[in-house]
């Protein structure tokens, strides 16, 4: 398998979207509890069978451009393949020194984000990105590797990760994480998204909360023909600040959050990764260490 990915490393954009096109009907072919998330999903958010058809040829070509993006040289630079659109919002958060919180939901190119950040603002503050390490220890050695590039660190989800977080934003620099990711139990709050509950993420509120760090939002458009990305930014919600308990103020921020996904997602819902088990029950969370157990 990693001779597999070392050798579409290798191969241009557009040889990897066109491969990634079969790739994702292969997995809607083939795989019959992907079919019923993407139609269940999308039914859910009201689309159709034009945004089905659309969606399921980017998710295939989101996974194919993976090695190109893990296994991109250190000294090469994006360079022409990533388009900015408001990295204006990005700069006056960092020269304000209060730390910065950037969200991105599963739409478009995610994977990119952290590496067009890192690449452009590194020099200025670094970037600590959130993840969830695999689970096939051949495929986290390579996320680790492939994540380990200048301004840029990466933490896990875990109690660790959100303390290394909090230093960071302390410290004036940016953490980004994907807020529409089903947290382990007891790390998040049942809160509308596109109609239905749930469970949500709460610590992209409370970074903001115990930091006062300012909030952005960005994603990566991707091209048609292998041309790269677009990445856009745009402010944060206003976080409720007031409500009955803490209970409440966090559910309130969560919708909150979600409905800046929604719209962030009604932009381009062809490049949504529907086939993720958004309203899936979250799994216990290691007493001691925060991350998620075994099921």
């Amino acid at each position: 398998m990693l001779s597999l990915i070392r050798w579409l490393s290798r191969r241009g954009l557009p040889t990897l979207h066109a491969l990634g096109t079969c790739l994702g009907w292969l997995a809607w072919l083939t795989s019959p509890t992907y079919r019923h998330h993407v139609r269940a999903h999308l039914a859910q958010a009201g689309h159709g069978p034009q945004v089905r058809r659309q969606a399921v040829a980017e998710a295939g070509r989101m996974v194919a451009e993976l090695p190109w993006l893990w296994l991109r040289p250190v000294g090469r630079p994006l360079g022409t393949a990533v388009q900015w659109q408001g990295d204006a919002l990005i700069a006056q958060a960092l020269d304000d020194g209060r730390g910065l919180v950037l969200l991105t939901p599963h739409l478009g190119c995610f994977e990119v984000c952290a590496q067009a950040i890192a690449e452009r603002f590194g020099h200025r503050a670094k970037l600590t990105a959130m993840y969830r390490p695999a689970r096939q220890p051949w495929l986290r050695s390579l996320e680790e590797t492939a994540r380990a590039r200048p301004g840029l660190a990466t933490v896990p989800a875990a109690l660790a990760g959100v303390r290394q977080m909090i230093r960071a934003l302390r410290r004036g620099e940016a953490v980004g994480l994907l807020p529409d990711q089903v947290p382990p139990d007891g790390m998040g709050v049942w809160a509308p998204f596109f109609g239905r509950p749930a469970y949500t993420m709460t610590l992209a509120a409370r970074l903001v909360q115990q930091t006062g760090a300012a909030l952005l939002l960005i994603w990566a458009e991707r091209l048609p023909a292998g041309r790269g990305w677009v990445l856009r930014v745009s402010p944060g919600p206003a976080l409720p600040t007031t409500a009955a308990d803490d209970e409440a103020l966090q559910i309130a921020c969560a919708t909150t959050v979600n409905q800046a996904m929604e719209q962030l997602i009604g932009a381009c819902p062809g490049q949504y990764l529907w086939g993720y088990n958004r309203y899936k029950q979250p799994r216990r969370a290691h007493h001691a260490t925060g991350e998620e157990a075994a099921p």
